[in-house]
């Protein structure tokens, strides 16, 4: 049996995006019992040369719209500007979900031995085929940015579990 690359790439992002709003959701619901201001979270990190976590949020959208949108030959939507609020991410993560839902399954699943290259935030391009692309590095890299932000947001005091990452399936 084998997996499609639409099932491996939107089947997989759109529910942990989904899952990664409501963290924000919580974490939002955590600053005003505690009276306050939720940005503050934002610009947590684990490290000081690590991402914040509307860093971390905005890397996990990026790797789950650039993965299809190579694999489907497509343009990637222009995510909204990433600011440190709430409502932009919510944002971003919104506009994400709607474009990927967006793509093609046959277009998708069409470029697993395609030649495409995931352009670095320096401009450097890195060769992979579709699938390589998506099981190698797109997927391994959203939920590294996912789980950052999950654990960030744990760090912080709100009170998560396991289930609020994997979603209420």
């Amino acid at each position: 049996m084998t997996i499609s690359m639409y099932e491996a790439s939107v089947g997989l992002f759109v529910p942990y995006l989904s899952n990664l709003s409501g963290l924000l959701d919580k974490g939002v619901a955590h600053a005003e019992a505690r009276k306050f201001d939720s940005a503050i979270l934002l610009g947590m990190r684990l490290s000081p040369n690590m991402y914040d976590l509307a860093q971390q949020v905005g890397e996990a959208c990026r790797h789950a719209v650039v993965a299809p949108a190579l694999l489907a030959k497509r343009e990637t939507v222009a995510l909204p500007a990433l600011e440190h609020d709430m409502a932009g991410l919510q944002a971003r993560i919104a506009t994400s979900i709607e474009f990927i839902e967006g793509l093609p399954r046959a277009e998708i699943d069409a470029g697993a031995e395609r030649n495409v290259f995931f352009r670095l935030k320096n401009g450097t391009e890195l060769p992979f085929t579709g699938r390589s692309l998506l099981l190698t590095f797109s997927v391994p890299q959203f939920f590294f940015h996912v789980t950052t932000a999950y654990d960030l947001l744990r760090h912080a005091g709100v009170e998560l579990v396991k289930k609020d990452y994997l979603g209420r399936k």
